[in-house]
């Protein structure tokens, strides 16, 4: 992986949509479309009760920050992760004005419940490696707080997992670079596209011209 400079830094976050759909990472992040629906907005909502500025509070073995910004050279990417909790572990990794040593967990907030895909798992992944390269351990061990089942989900990134996000930030990077915008592959997914009517998948489906006057003087 190469070191990327701050000018090609990418959004974390966007390695959600990557997975999702190619086509709306890329309406999202180089054509900078964006269009709200119910679910975007339950999604604002969730995040809001976690990202309440950048706020570090202490509970019993525990620091807790609160939308803390990472960011990564290797991956060339920045963000913010939703909630850290840097438990004291002899294991753990020593802070500025803080005694002993502390092992972040960043735990990220989602609308809904637990996906089929690899879409969440992929971006807090990728926190923990911004985590693992900012301050200079190994870190396995990550949580998402989904809302609609009220409870903690705990993620184990293996190095497959994290050779995996790699390999989509380098794609990220080249599609960026290029500027290129993949056509639409309509799937169940659409429907649930914020970007529907922006992206207009059922297009990609579209006879030519020529059978499609063919059709109609046959019938």
């Amino acid at each position: 992986m190469p070191d990327y400079e701050e000018d090609d830094f990418l959004l974390l976050s966007g390695i959600q949509h990557f997975n999702f759909c190619r086509r709306q990472w890329a309406l999202i992040h180089i054509e900078q479309q964006w269009q709200e629906n119910v679910l975007t907005l339950e999604g604002s909502y969730v995040h809001e009760v976690a990202d309440n500025g950048f706020i570090r509070e202490k509970r019993g073995n525990k620091l807790i920050v609160r939308s803390m910004p990472v960011r990564s050279r290797e991956l060339g990417v920045t963000g913010v992760c939703d909630v850290v909790e840097f438990v004291r572990n002899p294991d753990g990794v020593e802070l500025a004005g803080e005694e002993g040593r502390f092992l972040p967990l960043p735990i990220e907030y989602k609308r809904g419940k637990p996906k089929r895909d690899d879409s969440d798992r992929s971006q807090l992944i990728a926190q923990l490696m911004c985590l693992e390269e900012m301050l200079a351990c190994e870190l396995t061990l990550g949580y998402f707080f989904y809302d609609q089942i009220k409870r903690r989900v705990e993620v184990h990134a293996t190095v497959e997992d994290k050779d995996r996000v790699k390999a989509a930030f380098l794609q990220m990077h080249e599609c960026y670079q290029r500027r290129h915008t993949p056509r639409a592959k309509p799937s169940a997914k659409c429907a649930s596209c914020s970007l529907n009517s922006i992206c207009v998948p059922r297009l990609a489906d579209r006879r030519s011209v020529a059978i499609y006057l063919e059709s109609r003087l046959t019938e």
